[in-house]
């Protein structure tokens, strides 16, 4: 009787450890389907939003706070998968209870901060994207990455391994022999003390992002500590909410906005590109922040950045062909220092991914 019992204990423990496994993969294929579609709206959003921006300077477009306002201005059509994403979460949390929530003031005050800084390195890349080739301008925004890395240093307590250093340090590279070039036989005619302005500008634009995204992910842990889309869009739609604020003060405090007529009448597609080439631009880059933020929420901030970094050689390219920006020997060189440090950091996911798997299988 007692080695019945044994037995039929042993064929439920099986069971249920069959069900698990089951269970894990089901949800490790779900997870990764997710991380596909974030992947690709961060690369999507990324490459026509750069694109369609040198498009409005090479056609006429002259004004940088109002190419820097459409960047946070197109999240009310997220609105709607707002209130959606909402009502599920109510649905869900119905019946659970929610301990120490953040006050009211703590999540103004958080908004308001990330806000600023998106109306900040919102405007150092319009100035950027101004004074660089579209080439040159996508590799020197890789910066951000190694920015990203030493801040989730500190903020996140981001482990490095010697396949995640390799990355940085030759995504870096990747970036930094471009300041060596002033490619002015591109698309973009400047001098060179404006390509120096331009390459600073950018750089502190992607000090300013690798910022914003270590802050995201500690208000994700430290403040929000919610597995919801909700939480997700909230973070997208809240401080570009501020960022929009203070970028319309910008724009009328310049006077800019007493020229946008003479612009639009100017601009060498005509009214109505002008304005689809604002309004693209706009939701191009809503749908690269629920990819970036998404992969933030999912994995960490310095992940979303390496995605990111993936969209370095499909720029360029598309560059060359729609811009007729040259492909030089060094932008070849970094984008294929780019590349391999992608590849890297990639593999060390990998090599997470099957260590986890391996000690799950023990258990």
């Amino acid at each position: 009787m007692g080695q019945e019992d044994k037995d039929a204990n042993s064929v439920e423990q099986t069971n249920g450890s069959s069900h698990s496994t089951a269970t894990a993969r089901h949800r490790s294929y779900k997870w990764w389907l997710v991380m596909a579609i974030y992947t690709l709206f961060v690369l999507a959003g990324q490459a026509v939003a750069i694109l369609l921006g040198r498009l409005y300077y090479e056609k006429g477009g002259k004004s940088r706070w109002l190419i820097t306002l459409v960047q946070p201005v197109g999240f009310p059509v997220l609105i709607p998968l707002y209130f959606l994403s909402a009502y599920k979460t109510s649905t869900q949390n119905s019946s659970s209870n929610i301990t120490n929530p953040p006050s009211i003031l703590v999540l103004s005050l958080m908004y308001i901060a990330l806000g600023v800084l998106v109306s900040a390195y919102s405007i150092l890349y319009s100035v950027g994207l101004l004074y660089l080739p579209v080439s040159t301008y996508s590799l020197i925004c890789a910066s951000q990455l190694a920015f990203n890395a030493f801040f989730s240093f500190f903020l996140n307590s981001q482990k490095f391994t010697p396949f995640i250093i390799n990355s940085l340090v030759l995504i870096t590279i990747s970036s930094t022999l471009l300041a060596f070039q002033n490619n002015s036989s591109g698309s973009t005619i400047v001098s060179k003390g404006k390509y120096v302005i331009g390459f600073v500008c950018t750089v502190a634009a992607s000090a300013g992002l690798g910022l914003l995204l270590s802050l995201t992910q500690f208000c994700f842990e430290k403040v929000l500590k919610k597995q919801t889309f909700k939480v997700v869009l909230d973070m997208i739609i809240y401080p570009s909410l501020v960022a929009t604020l203070v970028i319309l003060v910008g724009l009328f405090a310049s006077g800019e906005y007493k020229s946008l007529d003479r612009e639009m009448e100017g601009f060498k597609l005509g009214k109505v590109s002008y304005v689809n080439t604002l309004v693209w631009i706009a939701i191009a880059l809503q749908v690269f922040s629920i990819g970036l933020v998404g992969l933030i929420f999912e994995v960490s901030s310095l992940f979303s950045n390496v995605i990111s970094t993936l969209g370095i050689p499909i720029v360029p390219v598309l560059a060359m062909v729609f811009f007729h920006d040259k492909m030089t020997g060094v932008k070849v060189i970094s984008m294929l220092l780019a590349i391999w440090g992608f590849v890297s950091y990639v593999y060390q996911h990998y090599v997470d991914d099957r260590n986890k798997s391996k000690t799950t299988g023990k258990v």
